[in-house]
Protein backbone atom coordinates (compact mmCIF):
# COMPACT_ATOMS: atom_id res chain seq x y z
CA UNK A 1 0.00 0.00 0.00
CA UNK A 2 1.14 3.31 -0.88
CA UNK A 3 1.16 5.81 1.75
CA UNK A 4 -0.24 9.03 0.79
CA UNK A 5 1.37 12.02 2.18
CA UNK A 6 -1.11 14.05 4.02
CA UNK A 7 -1.26 17.55 2.70
CA UNK A 8 -1.56 20.05 5.36
CA UNK A 9 -3.09 23.41 4.72
CA UNK A 10 -0.78 26.37 5.00
CA UNK A 11 -2.03 29.06 7.31
CA UNK A 12 0.67 31.54 6.33
CA UNK A 13 0.71 34.20 3.64
CA UNK A 14 3.83 34.53 1.59
CA UNK A 15 4.58 38.28 1.66
CA UNK A 16 7.87 38.16 -0.24
CA UNK A 17 6.24 38.93 -3.64
CA UNK A 18 4.39 41.90 -2.10
CA UNK A 19 7.61 43.28 -0.66
CA UNK A 20 9.27 42.94 -4.07
CA UNK A 21 6.45 44.85 -5.77
CA UNK A 22 6.53 47.60 -3.11
CA UNK A 23 10.29 48.05 -3.47
CA UNK A 24 9.98 48.36 -7.26
CA UNK A 25 7.22 50.98 -6.85
CA UNK A 26 9.31 52.87 -4.29
CA UNK A 27 12.26 53.01 -6.68
CA UNK A 28 10.02 54.21 -9.52
CA UNK A 29 8.60 57.03 -7.37
CA UNK A 30 12.03 58.02 -6.09
CA UNK A 31 13.35 58.29 -9.64
CA UNK A 32 10.35 60.16 -11.12
CA UNK A 33 9.64 62.58 -8.23
CA UNK A 34 12.54 64.97 -8.98
CA UNK A 35 11.49 65.11 -12.65
CA UNK A 36 8.05 66.54 -11.89
CA UNK A 37 7.72 70.25 -12.66
CA UNK A 38 6.52 72.16 -9.66
CA UNK A 39 3.85 74.79 -10.31
CA UNK A 40 4.85 78.43 -10.31
CA UNK A 41 2.51 80.79 -8.47
CA UNK A 42 2.42 84.35 -9.70
CA UNK A 43 1.80 86.49 -6.63
CA UNK A 44 0.57 90.05 -7.03
CA UNK A 45 2.99 92.78 -6.11
CA UNK A 46 2.27 96.16 -4.64
CA UNK A 47 4.23 99.30 -5.26
CA UNK A 48 3.29 101.17 -2.11
CA UNK A 49 1.68 100.43 1.20
CA UNK A 50 -2.07 100.17 1.24
CA UNK A 51 -3.98 103.06 2.71
CA UNK A 52 -6.22 102.29 5.65
CA UNK A 53 -9.87 102.12 4.65
CA UNK A 54 -12.05 105.08 5.52
CA UNK A 55 -14.36 104.78 8.50
CA UNK A 56 -17.96 104.72 7.29
CA UNK A 57 -20.40 107.52 7.96
CA UNK A 58 -23.46 106.32 9.87
CA UNK A 59 -26.93 107.53 8.98
CA UNK A 60 -29.12 106.69 11.98
CA UNK A 61 -32.88 106.55 11.57
CA UNK A 62 -34.59 106.93 14.95
CA UNK A 63 -37.94 105.41 15.89
CA UNK A 64 -39.70 108.75 15.32
CA UNK A 65 -38.27 108.97 11.76
CA UNK A 66 -35.66 111.65 12.50
CA UNK A 67 -32.20 111.35 10.97
CA UNK A 68 -28.86 111.73 12.68
CA UNK A 69 -25.40 111.53 11.15
CA UNK A 70 -22.26 110.23 12.82
CA UNK A 71 -18.84 110.69 11.22
CA UNK A 72 -16.59 108.24 13.05
CA UNK A 73 -13.38 109.72 11.63
CA UNK A 74 -13.95 113.06 13.30
CA UNK A 75 -16.07 112.37 16.37
CA UNK A 76 -18.47 109.79 17.66
CA UNK A 77 -21.09 112.48 18.39
CA UNK A 78 -24.37 112.20 16.54
CA UNK A 79 -25.50 115.29 14.64
CA UNK A 80 -29.21 115.72 13.99
CA UNK A 81 -29.83 116.47 10.29
CA UNK A 82 -32.66 116.63 7.82
CA UNK A 83 -32.50 115.04 4.37
CA UNK A 84 -30.95 118.09 2.66
CA UNK A 85 -28.27 118.49 5.34
CA UNK A 86 -27.55 114.77 5.08
CA UNK A 87 -26.93 115.06 1.34
CA UNK A 88 -24.67 118.10 1.78
CA UNK A 89 -22.61 116.47 4.54
CA UNK A 90 -22.09 113.31 2.51
CA UNK A 91 -21.20 115.29 -0.64
CA UNK A 92 -18.58 117.23 1.32
CA UNK A 93 -17.11 114.00 2.63
CA UNK A 94 -17.12 112.44 -0.84
CA UNK A 95 -15.27 115.45 -2.23
CA UNK A 96 -12.35 114.33 -0.04
CA UNK A 97 -12.82 110.58 -0.66
CA UNK A 98 -14.95 109.44 -3.60
CA UNK A 99 -15.24 105.91 -2.17
CA UNK A 100 -16.54 107.04 1.24
CA UNK A 101 -18.71 104.24 2.64
CA UNK A 102 -22.07 105.05 4.24
CA UNK A 103 -23.98 102.68 6.51
CA UNK A 104 -27.58 103.00 7.57
CA UNK A 105 -28.53 102.07 11.12
CA UNK A 106 -32.25 102.04 11.76
CA UNK A 107 -34.25 101.42 14.91
CA UNK A 108 -36.02 98.08 14.97
CA UNK A 109 -39.43 99.74 14.94
CA UNK A 110 -38.72 101.91 11.87
CA UNK A 111 -40.72 100.99 8.79
CA UNK A 112 -38.76 99.39 6.00
CA UNK A 113 -40.02 102.11 3.65
CA UNK A 114 -38.05 104.77 5.56
CA UNK A 115 -34.82 102.82 5.17
CA UNK A 116 -35.45 102.37 1.44
CA UNK A 117 -36.17 106.11 1.06
CA UNK A 118 -32.82 106.99 2.66
CA UNK A 119 -31.02 104.44 0.48
CA UNK A 120 -32.75 105.89 -2.59
CA UNK A 121 -31.66 109.42 -1.68
CA UNK A 122 -28.07 108.26 -1.25
CA UNK A 123 -28.04 106.40 -4.57
CA UNK A 124 -29.55 109.38 -6.41
CA UNK A 125 -26.63 111.44 -5.13
CA UNK A 126 -24.04 108.97 -6.48
CA UNK A 127 -23.01 107.39 -3.17
CA UNK A 128 -21.26 104.21 -4.31
CA UNK A 129 -20.88 102.25 -1.08
CA UNK A 130 -24.10 101.99 0.92
CA UNK A 131 -24.64 99.31 3.52
CA UNK A 132 -26.93 98.36 6.39
CA UNK A 133 -25.73 98.15 9.98
CA UNK A 134 -27.06 95.34 12.19
CA UNK A 135 -26.34 93.96 15.63
CA UNK A 136 -25.30 90.39 16.27
CA UNK A 137 -27.52 88.25 18.44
Amino acid sequence: MARRAKHRLMNEINVVPYIDVMLVLLIIFMVTAPMINHGQIELPQIGKSLATPAMPMEVIIKADGSLTLRDREKTSVEQKVDRNQLIEAIKQKQAQNAQQPVVIAADKSVRYEEVINVMDILQQNQVQKVGLLAQQK
